[in-house]
């Protein structure tokens, strides 16, 4: 039987056979027979092409063994879990983002709290000029998404909220340009938090706010599946989302 799933991770990624197999160092004969025959590789190669391909290796082969060891890796690249975000360590998201060389994003709605800390805005200024990439994802203040997020939170003040974090943030729009800020219309299931291979989740719950939402410190592990998940949520928001504009700041 053949293995459909491999073949259109393949498509997905814009991946030939033979990008495959020179990757990962294997025949591209063997990579055919794969996808053609539903022969089920090695398990270090599964890993190697389910990194590749950007899946989760339990996505393209149905192996027990292989669910087991995903299972137990995306387990491990769970740090820690907190109750509520209010006590996670004051300093952890400075220092997390202070650790990263090459990718700082931030996925909210409106993170008000983190566009009021000059500590953190100073970060991201010295950060972008060391070459890291600097994403700062907010919600679309217009949107119904966000109108819904503030109902679910007990307020209707999240346009409020995002706006205000916009001009905290606007200073930056011009002095440095380099850190690149979207508005995104998307249903949030959590606020993500990267900084290179480490992420902060702070989950969403219906009647709360997500101060006091569970908060997941992730590390990344190859093969692990669970980093990696959350991870694509950024890339897919942030492809979908806009620049800001004036009215989005001022509401007039």
């Amino acid at each position: 039987m053949s293995n459909e799933r491999l073949r259109s991770a393949l498509l997905a990624q814009g991946m030939t056979v033979q990008e495959l197999a020179d990757e990962i160092d294997v025949n591209p004969k063997t990579v055919e027979r794969w996808i053609s025959q539903g022969k089920v590789p090695y398990r270090r190669h599964q890993y190697a092409t389910a990194s590749l391909l950007k899946v989760d290796v339990t996505t393209l082969w149905d192996d027990s063994r292989a669910v087991d060891s995903a299972t137990d890796l995306s387990r491990a690249e769970i740090v820690t879990i907190y109750p509520h975000r209010h006590m996670v360590p004051a300093g952890l998201w400075r220092e997390m983002y202070g650790r990263a060389n090459l990718r700082i994003d931030v996925l909210v709605y409106a993170g008000l709290w983190l566009s009021e800390d000059p500590q953190f805005i100073e970060l991201l200024k010295a950060k972008v000029e060391e070459t890291a990439q600097i994403r700062v994802l907010l919600g679309d203040p217009d949107c119904p998404a966000v109108r819904q997020r503030g109902v679910d939170e007990g307020h209707r003040i999240m346009d409020g909220k995002i706006r205000n974090a916009l001009m905290n943030y606007r200073p930056l729009f011009t002095s440095h340009p380099d850190i690149h800020f979207r508005l995104h219309d998307a249903t949030l299931y959590n606020s993500l938090f990267r900084a290179d291979d480490e992420m902060l989740v702070n989950t969403h719950v219906y009647g709360i706010g997500a101060f006091m939402a569970p908060v997941i410190h992730l590390r990344r592990l190859p093969g692990g599946g669970l980093f990696d998940t959350y991870a694509n949520s950024i890339e897919q928001t942030w492809g979908g989302a806009r620049q800001v504009t004036e009215h989005d700041i001022t509401g007039a």
